[in-house]
């Protein structure tokens, strides 16, 4: 039996997470009056994503809950101890322009409608299940997904296969029958084929296109590249048009 479903990543993947982020906290610096404490908006953003990068190691540790992890993104940017309710309030503040900011890729849509009638889909995403299942709706594709599953709430995260098979799971089937899409090469990639799904790689020229490719993901520019790949399975050899 071939590729009968494909679970998705979110961030990056199908969600253009960067560009929010990016224009989000830009604007939320601007707001807060402190955007001059950091040299440049680039440089902000260089060590926003420096400690959230952190933080959720921690989180994916089992040290600090997803709350916490949060608060003490704010604490350490800021440089400042805070209290929890005030790191709350900070970061629901930028949470207003980071959320005015998201979009989808433009290649998601077509290939989400290309595939509807073909395969099954789910969300298997390194966050909680609060902030995916709200950013689906509010993109207008939660309804696409049969199941959505976060690492909050399974108490796993991926690149562990426990995370990948408990999406399997979800849709009652076995991992050769399901097609995991990432932007990671390593988080996603890599871990998706270690777990025994047919892994893509979705590398949009973001800052993991100059690793070097790990071995087993297929790697692909846009996801008008998927259905192609998919019809066309056979687990070994399926070419990807990338370059």
């Amino acid at each position: 039996m071939g590729i009968t479903a494909v679970v998705w990543d979110v961030d990056d993947t199908l969600f253009d997470y960067t560009t929010a982020d990016r224009e989000g906290l830009g604007a939320h610096l601007v707001a807060e009056g402190v955007l001059g404490r950091y040299g440049s908006a680039g440089e902000a953003l260089a060590r926003w994503r420096e400690i959230t990068d952190r933080q959720w190691a921690r989180f994916a540790a089992g040290e600090a809950d997803f709350e916490t992890q949060r608060r003490d993104r704010v604490r350490v940017f800021l440089e400042r101890e805070l209290t929890d309710a005030e790191a709350d309030d900070w970061f629901r503040r930028y949470l207003v322009h980071y959320e005015a900011a998201w979009a989808l890729f433009p290649d998601v849509l077509p290939v989400l409608d290309a595939l509807a009638g073909s395969h099954r889909h789910a969300v298997l995403s390194n966050s909680s299940l609060t902030v995916q299942d709200r950013k689906l709706r509010v993109l207008g594709v939660h309804d696409r997904f049969e199941a959505i599953l976060c690492a909050a709430e399974l108490g796993v995260s991926k690149p562990d296969a426990a995370a990948f098979l408990a999406a399997c799971e979800a849709l009652g089937l076995a991992p050769h029958e399901v097609a995991y899409v990432g932007d990671h090469p390593e988080i996603d990639g890599r871990g998706a084929a270690d777990a025994g799904l047919l892994s893509v790689w979705i590398d949009r020229g973001g800052p993991y296109a100059a690793l070097e490719p790990p071995s087993g993901p297929r790697r692909i520019a846009s996801l008008s590249e998927l259905p192609a790949l998919l019809g066309a399975d056979t687990r070994f050899g399926a070419p990807s048009t990338f370059g």
